[in-house]
């Protein structure tokens, strides 16, 4: 216990908690809706999204001698807006196809992998980007440096302050999306408002927790949370309380018993929704 004590005064530690609080809050809030729209396989998809934009901006990095260039040299510059666009695109032909909504990820899903193999092959291997590919697949939140502190930060702030801003429309399109419609209220706007702030989400969470486990951060806790809620409101509440929670008692745990962060945090929710799934019917 004094070891876990000093530990914690550390400055490291001290930013691997916030940073994961926040993604924690940001993934139970927008998990809420991404579970409840049988949304799930959006998280993996943005996530290999993300992964295809930090190649990208790694090689645009390096291609234009940004390396020297403070906040410029962070591949997530770029990386963000790819998962962005990449998001709308998949709502798009959503909208404009016959395709279903696992059909249309699954597509950009596999691209995006290639786009990011492909820039990371091109990427001389001395080149000192100061992010790590196999940080990005299974996360580094221990190594979580104060620019992207700051990034996580502030798109915890934009995606929460807009969710809450259209969470009426929201829950009303998500329960009964033709009614809503009729109603006057833009589903499609909020939809692909939806899939923006998952790839915000994603894509920052991603140097955190890695674009594996990516995925599960987002849909566990909101999964584990919509099995103990009667309400969309007591599943939110819920399912940031998990991630909270979890992801402190995770970070706590992989100290103590010297284990890959994101895995125990990521067990530690799986944990939580085991016994979610066995006492629901109490």
């Amino acid at each position: 216990m004094g070891d876990l004590t000093s530990v914690l005064g550390y400055a490291f530690m001290q930013r691997a908690l916030l940073a994961g609080m926040l993604v924690a809050l940001m993934s139970g809030m927008l998990g809420t809706f991404v579970v409840q729209r049988r949304l799930s396989f959006l998280g993996d998809g943005l996530a290999h999204a993300s992964f295809g934009g930090m190649g990208l901006g790694a090689f645009v990095v390096v291609s234009t001698g940004l390396l020297e260039a403070g906040f410029l040299r962070n591949p997530l510059w770029v990386a963000v807006p790819f998962a962005v666009a990449t998001a709308l695109a998949i709502a798009f032909v959503r909208d404009r196809t016959e395709l279903s909504s696992d059909t249309a990820i699954g597509v950009f899903f596999a691209v995006s992998v290639a786009l990011g193999v492909l820039f990371f092959s091109r990427i001389p291997p001395d080149a000192d980007l100061g992010v790590n590919v196999l940080d990005l697949l299974f996360g580094s939140i221990l190594a979580v440096r104060q620019g992207e502190l700051i990034a996580i930060a502030v798109t915890a702030i934009v995606v929460i302050a807009s969710l809450a801003a259209a969470w009426g429309r929201l829950a009303y399109a998500t329960f009964d999306d033709e009614l809503a419609r009729t109603d006057g209220v833009r589903t499609r706007a909020l939809e692909y408002l939806l899939f923006a702030a998952a790839a915000l989400v994603v894509s920052v969470s991603a140097v955190v927790v890695g674009i594996v486990l990516m995925a599960a951060y987002l849909v566990i806790p909101a999964a584990a949370a919509r099995l103990w809620s009667r309400s969309l409101a007591g599943t939110s509440v819920r399912a940031m309380t998990i991630g909270v929670t979890t992801t402190v008692a995770g970070v706590l745990a992989s100290f103590l018993a010297d284990v890959p962060t994101g895995s125990a945090i990521i067990l530690m929710q799986a944990a939580v929704f085991v016994v979610a799934a066995l006492t629901r019917r109490r």
